[in-house]
């Protein structure tokens, strides 16, 4: 039997659970991601101004409010970014931002590490959050005008006992090529009733972090395996898939990219 499950409900039973996901949509890779064209490259500088830079954004995006936050990005990209920030934050107030910076690339663009943490708390159940991105930042005139999101993952998870997941899903792909999306439990759940299920995510429902509805079939022990179908153009597809047993509930979100040659890879 196929179910749509909302992760933020209370978890009793897997077969008494329907609803609309409310959380599974939680795509990160929207925070920071402007549209910018190509000829608006232009280079960071030296190190060091790079540095300081990436550095002066991790302090803003802990700051209370974002505070200084709107000093760094260029004018006609800051409502953009504010509101999809304003979102995140309401629902994770704790969360936590650790940026790394590489050298800049020989067109001046910034290679940045992003890892994300927090925790948000309804209905009784505590929701942590654990994302990761590589991107790399566009600047012009010494402020971020863009960024260009290399990888992006993200898992929340709600359960009684910690449960550790591999992610076996790759960063990218060839254009029409078919692919595996397997969410692995690493350690199994003996006789516990797990189901789970998958979906891909609209840009539009990527860009406004619109929750997705997750049809829910049960599951082997060892979590959810899928095959699926790159499309035959060169692109991006997000998947969100979902995980759920008695003890709690995880939610997976994931950026692979859709690529026209083995080298882009």
């Amino acid at each position: 039997m196929l179910a749509t499950v909302d992760v933020l409900q209370p978890l009793s039973r897997i077969g008494s659970i329907v609803g609309r996901s409310s959380l599974g949509s939680l795509m990160l890779g929207t925070l920071l991601s402007v549209a910018v064209s190509p000829l608006a490259w232009a280079p960071v500088g030296a190190s060091t101004e790079g540095q300081e830079l990436v550095g002066r954004l991790e302090q803003a995006l802990n700051a209370p409010d974002q505070a200084g936050l709107d000093d760094l990005i260029v004018p006609q990209q800051r409502d953009q970014l504010l509101l999809r920030l304003r979102r995140f934050a309401q629902r994770f107030p704790n969360a936590r931002w650790r940026l790394s910076v590489g050298s800049p690339l020989a067109d001046g663009r910034l290679p940045v590490g992003v890892a994300i943490t927090g925790t948000t708390e309804k209905d009784d159940l505590l929701f942590s959050l654990d994302a990761r991105q590589q991107l790399t930042l566009i600047t012009e005139g010494g402020l971020i005008s863009g960024q260009e999101l290399r990888q992006d993952q993200s898992v929340l998870a709600s359960s009684r006992e910690p449960i550790a997941v591999t992610l076996l899903i790759p960063d990218a792909v060839l254009t029409g090529s078919r692919y595996d999306v397997d969410v692995v439990l690493d350690e199994p759940l003996g006789d516990a009733l797990l189901a789970g299920g998958l979906t891909g995510l609209t840009p539009l429902q990527v860009r406004e972090q619109r929750s997705p509805d997750i049809q829910l079939e049960p599951l082997g022990g060892g979590g959810l395996f899928k095959s699926v179908q790159a499309p035959f153009q060169a692109g991006v597809q997000t998947w969100a898939a979902m995980l759920v047993h008695p003890d709690g509930v995880i939610t997976v979100t994931k950026q692979v990219r859709v690529v026209n040659e083995q080298s882009e890879l």
